[in-house]
């Protein structure tokens, strides 16, 4: 696995490399998915990658769908709210925390929800598992609005469509090719596929994103996806930038626990 990364890596740029501002270094970090186990120790791979570097101001972006399928969402959003209260964390919204919000608000939205990864967010506040697989929907609905803080509700929904520094713009899904970035709706920030994957010319910036399952980060000339799935394949992948030079570190799950590896 980490010499396809390095191969990655090696492989050379079709265009210019794009750079971070000088004097300040970016780590990225895929979807999440409710995997504290993997959260937690990829954080203290970025952490400790840091502080091997120079004194660049260093600011983490976590692209979104922190939320969802994996079995620990309630506390994969207080160990990010935890971290971004000890150093700069931006973060994006992704489908899935916007589908937990319209939820809350949309019975139809609510029943979509469970069926992606919803119910599993819902039991890792605390609810009783008899009681959210028995329960009706309305009934159900209520008792997450109850038992989600309402502090993570409003956590949740200050999230970001897209984060900009230097050539760089991070997304949770893609953007629409031709469009201004400008004039980027959130609704395909946040759900975006096609044209966005398959489109081979410049965006007007070179896109970091998430949302699309890749086993391994997928390079391309103007973007590179990173959620490797942690829900599906157990590894969780955060992308390190600082001027024109990039690196990935991953936690991955195996058969001996979690281990982590940094393709430099």
């Amino acid at each position: 696995m980490l010499a396809k990364i390095r191969n990655l890596l090696s492989r050379p740029a079709e265009v210019r490399l794009p750079h971070i501002p000088p004097g300040q270094r970016a780590y990225a970090v895929g979807d999440i998915h409710g995997r504290l186990d993997l959260f937690e120790q990829l954080i203290d791979a970025i952490e400790r990658d840091n502080a091997g570097r120079d004194s660049s101001q260093s600011i983490v972006v976590l692209l979104g769908d922190l939320i969802d399928r994996g079995p620990a969402s309630a506390g994969v959003i207080a160990r990010a709210r935890q971290w971004a209260s000890k150093r700069r964390v931006e973060f994006i919204q992704g489908n899935h925390e916007e589908m937990l919000l319209v939820a809350a608000r949309k019975l139809d939205a609510f029943r979509s929800f469970l069926k992606f990864g919803g119910r599993e967010t819902i039991l890792s506040y605390g609810l009783d598992p008899a009681f959210v697989m028995e329960a009706e929907l309305e009934d159900l609905q209520r008792a997450m609005i109850e038992v989600i803080p309402q502090d993570d509700f409003d956590f949740i929904d200050s999230f970001q469509k897209m984060v900009r520094l230097g050539d760089y713009l991070f997304v949770h899904a893609g953007i629409r090719p031709d469009t201004p970035l400008e004039h980027q709706l959130g609704h395909d920030c946040r759900w975006i596929r096609e044209p966005f994957l398959s489109h081979n010319g410049e965006f007007g910036a070179f896109i970091v994103h998430g949302h699309t399952i890749t086993e391994e980060p997928e390079m391309r000339a103007n973007r590179v996806g990173i959620d490797t799935g942690a829900y599906v394949h157990g590894r969780l992948t955060a992308i390190g930038l600082q001027g024109s030079e990039r690196w990935f570190i991953q936690a991955c799950e195996n058969e001996s626990g979690i281990s982590v590896q940094v393709a430099a």
